[in-house]
């Protein structure tokens, strides 16, 4: 499974798409788990989004460094990512 790191200037209408969970981190920040491609949860999003809305939705392979985000969040990514420097 991947993981994916969302980012949009308006909140998706709906977060049904091809991923098991899409979490909202912060306001216009989703983290989406899913077996499908870039390519298909990237349209899957932009589908959910007024015309027009900004996105941008790249693959998290590893352990993010992060902060004052949803609680839960870091351990959300430690579950499904691999630590900086481990192979």
């Amino acid at each position: 499974m991947s993981v994916y790191l969302a980012w949009t200037e308006q909140e998706p209408d709906a977060l049904d798409g091809p991923w098991s969970e899409a979490r909202a981190v912060a306001p216009g920040l989703l983290l989406v788990e899913s077996t499908a491609s870039l390519s298909t949860v990237y349209h899957a999003l932009k589908w959910s989004l007024p015309d027009g809305a900004a996105l941008l939705v790249t693959p998290v392979d590893r352990t993010p460094k992060l902060r004052g985000l949803a609680p839960g969040t870091t351990t959300w990514l430690r579950d499904r990512t691999r630590p900086v420097g481990k192979a």
